[in-house]
């Protein structure tokens, strides 16, 4: 679904199904997807265990280059981290995940704010080392990607020739890396993945402007949505960008119901169902790992417990969305239960009024990209198949089918040329 002006469905987002990440569980989902016409799979990743409930998740690359080879269409969005991979890897595993999905590949970069213990650091970098890495990190693997100039390898009746004049080093000497290239596989067929990154910090909102086509972000309410847009877009403006990207990709927690009343009352048993002093750990992670012990349920947060943001070296942005909401007057209690959504975008209703709530931002402008998940379970692929699409289908927002081969066309992202000219 694009906001500016194309018609896309959206996204699947396989990580809101941890209990479901294996490959039996997804060769279900995926044609269900694909048969639904939704533009992309999406697999966040998670590289510790327990992390905030979670056991983890499939490594990202490897289990949607399988999933390549059970569909046709759907894109495949893998969520890689920029600070414990580096450059050259992260090229021919990206360039070689579209190759075997005929171009359907896309990177989903992260700086993560968990693992290092994983991967031999002391302690996390902070948000301006990690923004800073994941910068020269993207510039390295796009020179590669860029090292085949057009028509380097040619196809004949006899199999290719190449033409190594048209393959050229990066050479390569930044802070982080020293990368001498070319990239040793070929030409892509999407000339690059498609560039999704995720993180709504200053760092984060200064990398998206600079080389994200797809921005994955929590707004949780359209004011919220509409100044994240407006900064974003204004930034990548300045970075010689069109107007028009990134695209804005919102993550829906989407509760429906038959009728309204069904939904109303899943949404309060859902509720009621909480554990609450689980839901305080969460909070309390949610909000920088504070102390909420003495605070009671119906109490305020008081404003010496809240975090500063520069004190803090993981998940700013979503730190940020819970620490205004407190300020604003809400309860721990309202906090615990809001903590449930992770700070998404949260919606409950008919498929009717679903379609309504995403049509407002859609037309705000706010909303290019969405995300639609648990297709697994018989009785929401109803309520997303058989209501929520034909409904957004009959309101122009949008369209019937698969645009192109590719993610690239899908999408309606040209490939442009990096850096900007």
């Amino acid at each position: 679904m694009a906001g500016s002006g194309g018609q896309h469905w959206g996204i699947y987002d396989l990580a809101l199904n941890p209990d479901r990440s294996t490959m039996a569980d997804a060769a279900t989902i995926a044609p269900r997807a694909e048969a639904a016409r939704i533009d992309a799979l999406f697999l966040a990743d998670l590289l510790q265990f327990g992390n905030q409930g979670a056991i983890g998740s499939q490594e990202p690359l490897i289990f949607l280059a399988a999933l390549s080879q059970l569909t046709t269409h759907t894109g495949l969005i893998a969520t890689v981290s920029s600070t414990f991979n580096d450059p050259y890897t992260l090229a021919r595993q990206f360039g070689t995940l579209d190759h075997v999905s005929n171009g359907r590949a896309a990177w989903n970069v992260v700086t993560s704010a968990f693992g290092e213990e994983n991967y031999g650091y002391a302690e996390i970098p902070t948000p301006e080392q990690r923004y800073a890495r994941a910068e020269e990190v993207l510039e390295v693997t796009h020179a590669l990607w860029n090292s085949w100039e057009p028509g380097a390898l040619r196809a004949t009746e006899g199999g290719a020739v190449l033409d190594a004049a048209k393959v050229h080093r990066v050479d390569h000497h930044g802070t982080y890396f020293d990368v001498a290239g070319p990239l040793n596989i070929p030409p892509l067929p999407q000339g690059r993945p498609v560039i999704f990154q995720a993180g709504q910090s200053e760092g984060g909102v200064r990398l998206g402007a600079r080389f994200a086509e797809v921005v994955f972000t929590s707004l949780p309410t359209i004011e919220v949505a509409e100044e994240f847009t407006r900064r974003i877009r204004t930034l990548a403006t300045s970075y010689g960008r069109r107007g028009d990207v990134p695209l804005i990709f919102s993550s829906l927690h989407a509760t429906y119901g038959a009728t309204e009343e069904e939904a109303l009352r899943l949404k309060r048993e859902r509720t009621e169902a909480i554990d609450l002093d689980a839901g305080r750990r969460r909070l309390e992670s949610m909000l920088g790992d504070i102390d909420l012990s003495e605070v009671k349920l119906d109490e305020t947060i008081p404003e010496p417990l809240l975090p500063r943001i520069t004190d803090i070296n993981r998940r700013r942005g979503r730190i940020e969305i819970f620490a205004a909401w407190a300020r604003q007057g809400r309860t721990v209690r309202d906090l615990i239960i809001a903590a449930q959504d992770t700070g998404h975008w949260a919606e409950t209703g008919t498929p009717e009024q679903i379609a309504d709530a995403i049509e407002e931002r859609y037309r705000r402008g706010v909303l290019d990209v969405v995300s639609l998940g648990d297709l697994a379970n018989d009785r929401t692929h109803d309520f997303i198949v058989n209501g929520l699409l034909p409904d957004l289908r009959r309101r122009g927002i949008v369209g019937s089918d698969y645009r192109g081969a590719t993610l690239r066309e899908n999408l309606e992202l040209p490939l442009t040329p990096y850096p900007p000219e």
